[in-house]
């Protein structure tokens, strides 16, 4: 009797060691494995790394913010600022000789301030690139251009957040804000938009205190 359960407890034992061993083996054993683990195999995104990405909008100044103020030499050796337009509706274009996209919208431009500026538009494009004033001159009437270009420094490009891509367009309203702004190359009918956009935003008026005269 002694014998039998001895036995029966060793087979006992044996097949309870069986169980513990089944139950303690990893359920993806034998599945070959993947830095990514699982994720990788069920998760159907694209790489984000490989999606074309969407040219940024410029930092600096955020729309409806004062155009920071600014003074340049124009190819003419006169003193440009910018808040001397206001009542006007001003582009400001980031552009440099190099630029191909600048190339392409510049004649846009052209024609834009043109049509406009009887309605009191005016494009200031700022020359971003180190060429000197001869050859900007040079671009400049080989591609037409009938607005003032001005020099551009590296203390200007940080007032409108340092211009990461070129051209860069900011457009300011009638009274001195910023309406739109964008980098990268626009359509032209993109750019007229915002220049009527612009346009029609009417001048500040300023009320008189009590006191002033």
């Amino acid at each position: 009797m002694h014998r039998r359960f001895t036995l029966t407890a060793a087979v006992l034992f044996v097949l309870s060691g069986l169980l513990l061993a089944w139950s303690g083996r990893p359920q993806d054993a034998g599945k070959p494995s993947s830095p990514a683990g699982d994720q990788g195999q069920h998760d159907s995104k694209p790489n984000a790394d490989s999606a074309p990405a969407l040219p940024p909008l410029p930092e600096g100044p955020k729309k409806g913010a004062i155009a920071p103020d600014f003074t340049s030499t124009d190819l003419k050796g006169n003193q440009v600022r910018l808040s001397s337009f206001k009542g006007k509706a001003v582009v400001v274009n980031f552009w440099a000789t190099w630029c191909e996209p600048c190339k392409i919208e510049m004649p846009w431009l052209v024609d834009l301030q043109k049509k406009y500026g009887p309605e009191g538009l005016q494009i200031l494009g700022v020359a971003m690139d180190d060429a000197d004033d001869a050859a900007i001159r040079q671009f400049s009437v080989k591609m037409g251009v009938n607005y003032p270009v001005l020099k551009g420094t590296e203390a200007i490009a940080d007032l409108y957040g340092g211009l990461d891509g070129l051209p860069a367009t900011f457009f300011v309203d009638r009274s001195g804000k910023i309406a739109d702004k964008a980098v990268g190359l626009m359509s032209k009918s993109v750019i007229e938009d915002a220049i009527k956009r612009a346009l029609e935003q009417a001048q500040a008026r300023s009320t008189p205190t009590t006191g002033e005269k």
